[in-house]
C-alpha cells in the first residue's frame, strides 16, 4: 500500500501513531498523509489492496480495509482549514496536495501530534519541535489557530492524563482565553474526551489540573465545588477534597484490578472515584466533636449520588453508566459503618443495593479512596475491605447480586392463581432469603409453604 502511495505521491505516517511509537508505546492508529496527488489518483492506487470508503471525500480522506489482514487504514491529503462559524464543526476544509510538510502539520492541535515519519527512509519530519516537547512531557499548541477549535482544550485534558504531560504556559493562556466557547461543543464530543480520560489515563490528576489551570473546571461544577472544601487534617493530611480526589484517581490507576479491566469497567470505576466525594461540598461543616472542633461531612455518601448523576448527564455519558456509578458513590463507606464482622445478611443486602455494580467494584473504589490520603497509612481499611471481599466470595456474591429464588411459578405450583397478591409474597420471600432463611430452591419451597400457611 505504501509503495503504491509513493508511486503517485509523497506518503507520511502522521498523528498519534507516530507520537505513541516515539513514546515506546504500541501504535493503535495508522494514518497516512499523501501529498502531491489528487483524490481520484490516490483512490485508484489503493483500490487493489482492499475496499476503499470515500465518505470523507470532502475532507480528502480515504478509509481502506485491507483484503489481506482486515485492518483499517486512513489515507488523507494535506488540507487547509479556515474558521467559518462557531464550534467544533465550524470549519471549511479544503484538501491541498501542494502543501509542504510544515504547512500540513500546522493544522494539528499539539506539537507532539505534528510529527511525521517518512516510512521509507525512517526520517522524522518535525517542523514544530514536537520531539523536544515529548522529551519535556509538554503539550504545546502548534499554531495560533488552536483557539479556533474549543475541543482542543478537552483533548489537552485527556492527553495530559493519558501520558502524564503538563500544559505549556503559553498554551494554558490560550485555553483560558477561549473558556467561554465551551458551550459551542456538542455533548457527544465532550463525552468522547471524558471517555478517553476515564478509560486510558496513566495519571488522571494531570487532566483535572489542566481543567483547573485553563479555567475550564467551572464547566463541570460538581468537580469544581471540591476545590477549597476543607477536610479534617487528622484523617486527610493531603488537603482539600479536590486534592484528595486527585490522589484517589492516581491511586486507582495503580491498582492491578483497574489495569486488568476492560474499557467499560475502567470508566465506571474512574467516574465512581471521581464522584465519590461530590457530596462533601454541600454537607461539610466545622462542628464540635467531643469537645474539639473538627471538619465533618455527615451524609455526604447519599448526597453524592444525585450529584454524580447530574455530572454524568452533563458530560453526555451513556445512560447505563448512571446506576452503577451512583450506587458505588452512595455505598463507598460501607466498610466504615461499624467495626462488627460482616454478616451473610449484611453482605447480601449490600450486593443487592450495589447492582448492577458489584462488591468487587466497590472494593476497588474503597482501596483507591484509602490510598488517596498520603502520607497517612491505610492498613486497617484494607483489612476491612479484604474481610468484605472474602465474605462476598464465600457467598458467591463478589461479581453479582443475589437473585430471588422463590418466583411466581412456585406459587402456581402450590395452586395459587396469578394476581396482584403475588408481588408482596415474592418480595417477602426475597427479604427472607437475604436474611438467610434459605439458600436454595428446596429451602425456598419449604419457606413458602410455611409462609402461606401462616397467612390464610
Amino acid at each position: 500500500m505504501l509503495d503504491a502511495a509513493r508511486r503517485v505521491g509523497r506518503p507520511r505516517l502522521v498523528g498519534g501513531g507516530v507520537r505513541d511509537w516515539l513514546l515506546g508505546l504500541e501504535p493503535k492508529d495508522f494514518d497516512v498523509e499523501v501529498a502531491g496527488v489528487g483524490f481520484e489518483a490516490l483512490q485508484r492506487a489503493l483500490e487493489p489492496f482492499g475496499v476503499t470508503d470515500i465518505v470523507g471525500r470532502s475532507f480528502g480522506v480515504i478509509k481502506l480495509r485491507s483484503r489481506a489482514s482486515g485492518a483499517e487504514y486512513d489515507f488523507s491529503l494535506p488540507r487547509r482549514e479556515s474558521k467559518t462559524g462557531a464550534g467544533h464543526r465550524g470549519f471549511a476544509v479544503e484538501p491541498d496536495p501542494g502543501l509542504s510538510d510544515a504547512e500540513a502539520a500546522a493544522r494539528r492541535d499539539f506539537t507532539v501530534n505534528a510529527i511525521a515519519l517518512d516510512p521509507f527512509t525512517g526520517a522524522l519530519i518535525d517542523p514544530h519541535g514536537g520531539q523536544r516537547d515529548l522529551a519535556a512531557h509538554l503539550l504545546r499548541h502548534t499554531s495560533a489557530a488552536f483557539v479556533e477549535d474549543p475541543l482542543r482544550v478537552l483533548r489537552g485534558f485527556q492527553l495530559a492524563a493519558r501520558f502524564d504531560f503538563a500544559l505549556a504556559p503559553e498554551t494554558t493562556a490560550l485555553c483560558r482565553s477561549i473558556a467561554a466557547t465551551f458551550s459551542e461543543l456538542p455533548v457527544e464530543r465532550v463525552w468522547s474526551e471524558w471517555d478517553k480520560w476515564a478509560s486510558k489515563s496513566a495519571r488522571p490528576s494531570r487532566g483535572l489540573a489542566v481543567l483547573e489551570a485553563t479555567d475550564w473546571l467551572k464547566h463541570f461544577p460538581e468537580v469544581a465545588a471540591m476545590r477549597g472544601t476543607p477536610q479534617e487534617p487528622e484523617w486527610h493530611p493531603e488537603g482539600d477534597v479536590f486534592t484528595h480526589t486527585q490522589h484517589c484517581l492516581d491511586a486507582l490507576v495503580a491498582l492491578p484490578d483497574w489495569q486488568q479491566s476492560d474499557g467499560r469497567r475502567r470508566r465506571l470505576l474512574m467516574f465512581a472515584v471521581l464522584a465519590h466525594d461530590f457530596g462533601k461540598p454541600p454537607t461539610t461543616a466545622y462542628v464540635d466533636k467531643r469537645g474539639q472542633m473538627r471538619w465533618t461531612s455527615p451524609g455526604h455518601e447519599s448526597a453524592g449520588g444525585p450529584l454524580a448523576k447530574s455530572f454524568l448527564r452533563r458530560i453526555g455519558a451513556p445512560l447505563d453508566c448512571d446506576p452503577p456509578v451512583c450506587a458505588l458513590v452512595v455505598h463507598h463507606l460501607a466498610h466504615h459503618h461499624g467495626n462488627a464482622e460482616f454478616t451473610d445478611t449484611s453482605v447480601r443486602r449490600l450486593a443487592r443495593k450495589l447492582a448492577p455494580a458489584t462488591i468487587d467494584d466497590l472494593a476497588t473504589v474503597m482501596r483507591a479512596d484509602a490510598n488517596g490520603r498520603p502520607p497517612l497509612p491505610s492498613d486497617e481499611i484494607h483489612v476491612r475491605v479484604d474481610e468484605l471481599v472474602a465474605k462476598a466470595h464465600a457467598l458467591q456474591l463478589a461479581e453479582s447480586a443475589p437473585k430471588p429464588i422463590v418466583l411466581g411459578r412456585h406459587l402456581v405450583e402450590l395452586g395459587r392463581q396469578p394476581g396482584p397478591e403475588f408481588k408482596p409474597i415474592i418480595d417477602a420471600a426475597f427479604e427472607a432469603q437475604l436474611d438467610g432463611a434459605f439458600n436454595d430452591e428446596a429451602g425456598g419451597r419449604a419457606w413458602l409453604k410455611l409462609h402461606l400457611a401462616s397467612k390464610p
